[in-house]
């Protein structure tokens, strides 16, 4: 037997309810109105009209038939009434979702510029405005999937080339063997590792299948020397890396070397993009959390971009060069490790100002 669709049980509903209604309608008046007429007429009796009792039966026929027969064409008027406003609000209920299935059908083919209009109806327009911002988020995921595409097609095509023209040149004869070709073909294939090191990360992330080692620990000696390990690599006059950290913090309850992981991200992109200036490793507590930040003098994010800034594979300025940025995998992955700890991870910015990234542990 065949389902019924949601146009049908809408007005069968319709109708079960008005024949319900008709029905108790004509019982009451076949059944109930007569005894009424009759016990009316025998008041009338007992009051002196005693030659009623020669016409009541006349009477009680008559009234019988004129009630039979208003309501005949009272069901007749208010069936076809009842049944065509409730095959209109079927209609009009059904058709939106009828166009949504449509567009849904058109969207998982791979047409993502469907929309939904909006309908005068608040549900269904609510349901549209979810829809279509669905259908939003899709273009979105699609999008960044192309990027990475891009991405990656860019990130991996100039290692694998220099890899590619030095070995050729090492096999052939034409490039004498140096320590400084096997140190270049040694960066390469270092970077290349990394990237897909990073991409597995973000994969299992993703997935939840990151292994977290909660522990407490003490997070000052850990700042103190990602700020020892970063200074040494600083030449003079370039940026300068600060600590601001109170000696009596309490212990975290993380995995020390996720944090370090999440700081080592954050510290590396500050010094990136702060050519000249201050970049400040900062913690304190409040409430019954510790929080870690990383504020720079930099260039910057736009209002526009910043909240995408932890969106996989997304950045800022297109036309950046591989010594200039990654593929944004590291700040996505910072996220997730900050998440899985219970954590929460925000970023402030102003362009031409500087940035804020900060995020936040449980104290042990």
């Amino acid at each position: 037997m065949p389902r019924l669709g949601l146009r049908a049980r809408l007005f069968l509903s319709h109708m079960v309810v008005m024949i319900v209604g008709l029905s108790t309608l004509l019982a009451v008046g076949k059944f109930y109105s007569p005894w009424l007429f009759v016990l009316h007429l025998e008041k009338l009796q007992v009051g002196g009209l005693g030659n009623l009792r020669y016409v009541r039966r006349q009477l009680v026929d008559g009234f019988d038939s004129a009630w039979s027969r208003g309501a005949f064409w009272a069901m007749i008027v208010s069936g076809t009434t009842a049944g065509g406003l409730s095959y209109l609000v079927s209609k009009r209920i059904v058709e939106p979702l009828i166009q949504m299935e449509r567009v849904t059908r058109r969207l998982s083919s791979g047409n993502l510029e469907e929309w939904l209009p909006a309908n005068e109806i608040p549900e269904l327009d609510r349901l549209a405005g979810s829809f279509n911002r669905m259908a939003e988020d899709l273009q979105g995921v699609e999008q960044r999937r192309r990027d990475l595409v891009g991405d990656l097609t860019h990130e991996l095509r100039t290692p694998l080339t220099v890899l590619q023209g030095y070995l050729e040149g090492l096999a052939d004869g034409t490039i004498d063997p140096s320590h400084h070709i096997y140190q270049r073909l040694a960066q390469e294939t270092g970077r290349l590792s990394r990237l897909v090191n990073d991409l597995q990360e973000l994969s299992q992330a993703e997935a939840g299948y990151l292994s977290i080692a909660a522990k407490p620990f003490k997070l000052r000696p850990l700042l103190v020397a990602l700020v020892q390990r970063f200074s040494d690599q600083l030449l003079e006059g370039e940026t300068v890396l600060r600590l601001n950290c109170p000696p009596d913090l309490p212990l975290a309850l993380a995995d020390p070397e996720r944090v370090e992981q999440v700081l080592i991200n954050l510290i590396g992109n500050a010094l990136r993009y702060t050519p000249e200036g201050s970049v400040t490793l900062r913690a304190w507590q409040h409430a019954n959390q510790i929080w870690v930040a990383v504020v720079d003098t930099g260039r910057g994010i736009s209002q526009e971009d910043l909240p995408h800034v932890f969106e996989r594979f997304w950045r800022a300025d297109r036309s950046r060069t591989r010594t200039s940025g990654g593929t944004g995998i590291g700040l996505a992955i910072s996220r997730r490790l900050v998440e899985l700890q219970n954590g929460t991870i925000v970023a402030e910015s102003e362009l031409g100002r500087g940035s804020t990234f900060r995020f936040s542990l449980p104290i042990a």
